[in-house]
């Protein structure tokens, strides 16, 4: 699931929140009515939303301002759990 959702096996509802968090992420401008509509038919209040969004939002951020200032992970952490 880490290289790619979309190849995981994962329920709808796991699949409607992560398409979101990818549109949050690459076409944040095309969000619309619909897009909330289709999380609540899967359950997602306005607080699940909202989260969804914000940490969809903070993770690209961060991820964007560690790429501006080339940062890298120490080796012993880019090495963590992925076995030897």
């Amino acid at each position: 699931m880490t290289a790619n959702y979309r190849h995981a096996a994962l329920t709808p509802r796991q699949r409607a929140m992560l398409d979101f968090a990818v549109k949050v992420t690459r076409e944040s401008a095309a969000i619309e009515a619909a897009d909330f509509e289709g999380l609540r038919r899967h359950g997602f209040g306005d607080s699940d939303i909202w989260d969804i969004g914000a940490i969809a939002g903070f993770f690209n951020f961060s991820n964007r301002m560690a790429n501006m200032a080339a940062m890298r992970p120490n080796a012993e952490f880019y090495t963590m759990g992925r076995g030897a």
